[in-house]
């Protein structure tokens, strides 16, 4: 794999946990540059935002051993809880929107939603949001 593919790989990596990044923005300057398949671009940015996702919604399960998310009886914490049980896994199909997204994924850790359905669900949105971009600079 060349330089630029695991200079995407990581920036959609780090963009996809709790610390910023800027992969949408790299991904846009390889595609109009043209060198590299935008379906090998997709690929690449997606499994590495996925990953970044899939690390956060570790997290989420390691917090959930020491302060389960039954302890937390406030009010607001059990509406997001109902909230959250009513939607599913399919709110991770929004683990790619800005500043919510990564909450998203630790919160679905935390509150121990099926892995599986989840990365699907992680992976299906930010495969959407990937597909998007590469074909408005395409």
């Amino acid at each position: 794999m060349n330089a630029d593919l695991w200079g995407l790989f990581l920036s959609s990596l780090v963009s996809s946990t709790l610390l910023p990044g800027g992969s949408e923005a790299y991904l846009a300057w390889l595609v109009s540059d043209g060198d590299i398949s935008p379906w090998v671009l997709i690929g690449v940015a997606t499994v590495g935002n996925t990953l970044g996702g899939v690390i956060t919604y570790a997290m989420g399960r390691l917090v959930a051993i020491r302060y389960p998310f039954k302890l937390l009886d406030k009010g607001k914490y059990q509406r997001a809880k109902r909230w959250f049980d009513k939607v599913g896994c399919s709110i991770l199909l929004l683990s790619w929107l800005p500043v919510v997204g990564d909450p998203l994924c630790f919160v679905a850790g935390w509150m121990r939603v099926n892995a599986f359905i989840g990365i699907i669900c992680i992976a299906l949105g930010k495969a959407v949001r990937y597909m998007l971009i590469t074909s408005l600079f395409n």
